[in-house]
């Protein structure tokens, strides 16, 4: 043994070297600073050995190496740039000297490269994969780009419009794609990537390789005239700004940042990529982002200890076959759990499993699924008009119309068909579970389980804790939504529960500017230029009139001081005209199909006799007010469930946001966009709305926290290179 260090173990068999990635502390390999040092004394070391063929890099883990140790990024970015530019010397530093070692190197990939753990991989001579490995340079995930050297060197071995779609989508990609794009040399079917790495190592030595050319392409400037270089770049800002927009500066910074290297070797070409990186890993938009990663991370680690007590779940079953049920199907079918579709009617069996069957036609014409696995997911969903095969069933998904004396009636059936350690779930998004659980003679087995539509897109489920609820129930149901690949959050029960709640304060605000005058068109493309997917009129038609006016309705009731109406809205105006939004093609907007079925919103005149009816005269207002108009009470409303202890982290609230109604990520979340603004900014900015009413009050808390500093998030980073 040469070097047995903390992260890197270096051997040497005769006249080949192994290195070997093997992390000490740790499941899987990431560049940590511990590593990158021990990275750093193992190549001085390899270096210094006389007589070597060649060197072929493994990993110990299941995970070749997971990238860097993003905790520590954030440390860096929090730091000044000089630390963190020198950091990225040093790093470069170290792979170039890998790259320039005096024999043949081999990367051999056995499971997950991602990130740096892809770029040490691209400073090799060689890289070869087992099957069922991936990599990839996702960075531009959480508003980076890559670092150390991968943005020079992909575009030199793959082309640089494989390498502009490869980083500025950030996808992983198998063995095979990898291969195909020429990002790696060969996938080893036999798994036995060592004696590949020998053989390579072996005919490099013979002549049989030209390993100096190899590293030629990897270390001068991009084989195309300056013609193919111009066409390749412009072809690929059109495509990329289309997709990315103007929130997301990282796709765009990666392809400039190509351009400019591009002409470049690469000692000249890799400040550029510094120098990119460390003007976006300073934005705002990088500092959400990877806030949004660690808590998605955060969100997963308490998940997995809320589901420690959970049962298996075997055998589930959705009562309900519409949209909702038909998803849930879907969703659980498609992820190994079977299920049972119960109905009334044969036709809504039918209609549940023709929205299955579509989902799954579009996964396969999309060329994720195999024909031959969309015969057995379709199998794993057994329709029934009666509760015959309900004896096994482990849990049941009750997802009948929103009507609590329906759901208690459907609830109260369903528990005498089970066994006494059924898990019983109501999919509900406003009713009380509190009150739906006085149904059961097992109100122990009861919980809410909010699916949020369309199931097979978004990725939140709410899980409520009813009074009742045991942790048992809690525990299995978390389980479930995990088997599904949802992100379940838990919350404790309250109108509206965490999102709905939420969600109508920012609706109340958008009702009182409509009735203060604000034209809606002007007020969706404002909250759109902010960052949301779909402005507040169209997100209510696509939620639909009467679903908003029940909800409303439920937190009217609930929260009386400031979400109740003392006069007709908005949206009892577009309810009581029969204006439902998409559900019967009108709304505030006209919903017409295209050629492919998919729904167009049109502009429609017709609606602005029922707008005029609950304005006083129209107005003008700024895009920042009527922002702020919506974002205010949505803002407080999310402290509100903080301080009610709906949820117990600012974390949840935000990842709430983001995965349960399409919350900006680039922002962070509603509380981490409080933080940002500053809550002393954000109070002294409510206050000028203050005559509105509640809605526009921060509660006492805000303005303590206000007073001291405070945050509702933690600040990360520990200021690296300034003294303690």
């Amino acid at each position: 043994m040469l070097h047995a260090g903390p992260a890197f173990k270096l051997s040497r068999e005769n006249d080949i070297l192994h290195l070997s990635f093997d992390t000490e502390n740790g499941k899987v390999n990431i560049f940590d600073r511990v590593a990158l040092k021990d990275f750093g004394e193992v190549v001085a070391i390899a270096e210094a050995q006389a007589g070597v063929k060649g060197l072929y890099l493994t990993s110990t883990k299941s995970v070749f190496v997971a990238g860097a140790d993003i905790t520590e990024f954030l440390d860096y970015f929090a730091s000044p740039e000089e630390v963190l530019r020198t950091m990225l010397n040093e790093v470069n530093a170290m792979f170039n000297r890998f790259e320039d070692l005096p024999f043949t190197t081999v990367a051999c990939i056995n499971g997950e490269a991602q990130g740096g753990g892809f770029e040490i991989c691209l400073a090799a001579d060689f890289r070869i994969a087992a099957p069922t490995a991936r990599m990839g340079l996702p960075e531009v995930k959480l508003g980076i780009m890559p670092g150390w050297g991968g943005s020079v060197r992909l575009p030199r071995l793959i082309g640089m419009d494989n390498a502009v779609e490869w980083m500025c989508t950030g996808s992983s990609k198998k063995a095979a794609v990898a291969l195909a794009d020429g990002a790696i040399d060969a996938v080893i079917h036999d798994g036995d990537l060592v004696s590949a790495a020998h053989s390579i190592i072996n005919q490099v030595n013979d002549g049989k390789i030209d390993v100096a050319a190899r590293r030629a392409v990897k270390t001068q400037p991009v084989l195309l005239s300056d013609l193919e270089r111009t066409m390749a770049i412009e072809s690929a800002k059109g495509v990329v700004g289309a997709k990315a927009g103007p929130h997301y500066p990282a796709p765009m910074t990666i392809i400039n940042t190509i351009a400019k290297h591009a002409t470049k070797a690469r000692a000249e070409a890799l400040p550029f990529e510094s120098d990119s990186f460390v003007k976006l890993a300073k934005s705002d938009v990088a500092e959400s982002l990877v806030g949004i990663f660690l808590n998605d991370q955060g969100l997963k680690r308490i998940a997995r200890g809320q589901a420690k007590a959970a049962g298996p779940v075997t055998q589930a079953a959705v009562l309900g076959a519409g949209i909702m049920g038909g998803g849930v199907a879907y969703q659980s079918a498609s992820n190994g759990v079977p299920i049972i579709m119960k109905d009334i009617r044969n036709e809504a069996l039918e209609a549940g499993l023709d929205e299955a069957g579509k989902l799954l036609k579009k996964q396969m014409q999309r060329g994720a699924l195999k024909p031959e696995a969309m015969g057995g997911i379709l199998n794993a969903i057994r329709p029934a008009l009666s509760y015959g095969e309900f004896g096994d069933v482990s849990l049941v998904v009750e997802a009948v119309v929103e009507n609590p004396k329906v759901k208690m009636a459907v609830l109260a059936e369903v528990e005498a068909h089970v066994s006494d350690d059924t898990i019983i779930t109501t999919n509900t998004s406003t009713i009380s579970v509190d009150l739906l659980s006085s149904a059961l003679k097992r109100p122990e087995n009861f919980c809410g389980m909010h699916f949020f539509n369309p199931v097979h897109r978004m990725p939140l489920v709410e899980i409520i804790r009813a009074k009742t609820s045991s942790e048992k129930a809690i525990a299995t149901t978390v389980a479930y939504a995990q088997a599904m690949k949802k992100t379940p959050i838990v919350v404790n029960d309250c109108p509206g529960f965490l999102i709905n709640r939420i969600l109508f304060a920012y609706f109340g605000g958008f009702s009182k500017l409509i009735a203060d005058g604000a034209e809606f068109v002007g007020v969706d493309k404002a909250l759109e230029r902010f960052g949301w997917p779909m402005g507040p009129a169209y997100l209510l038609d696509v939620v639909g009139m009467d679903t908003a006016k029940h909800a409303a309705g439920v937190m009217a009731e609930g929260f009386p001081d400031r979400m109740a109406s003392e006069s007709n809205t908005i949206i009892d105006a577009l309810f009581e005209s029969e204006r439902l939004g998409q559900k019967n093609g009108k709304g505030f907007y006209l919903y017409e199909a295209d050629r492919k079925g998919r729904l167009q919103k049109l502009p429609d005149a017709s609606v602005g006799t029922v707008v005029a009816s609950v304005q006083s005269s129209p107005s003008d207002f700024s895009a920042e007010d009527m922002v702020d108009r919506l974002m205010i009470p949505l803002c407080i409303e999310a402290a509100r469930c903080l301080e009610d202890d709906i949820v117990s982290s600012a974390a949840e609230v935000d990842m709430g946001l983001v995965y349960g109604v399409g919350f900006p990520p680039f922002r962070g979340g509603a509380l981490a966009h409080v933080d940002k603004m500053g809550l002393a900014a954000f109070c002294a900015r409510a206050d000028e709305f203050a005559e509105l009413g509640p809605l526009y009050h921060p509660t006492p808390a805000m303005r303590e926290m206000a007073s001291s500093g405070g945050t509702f998030h933690k600040k990360q980073g520990s200021n690296i290179g300034e003294k303690s």
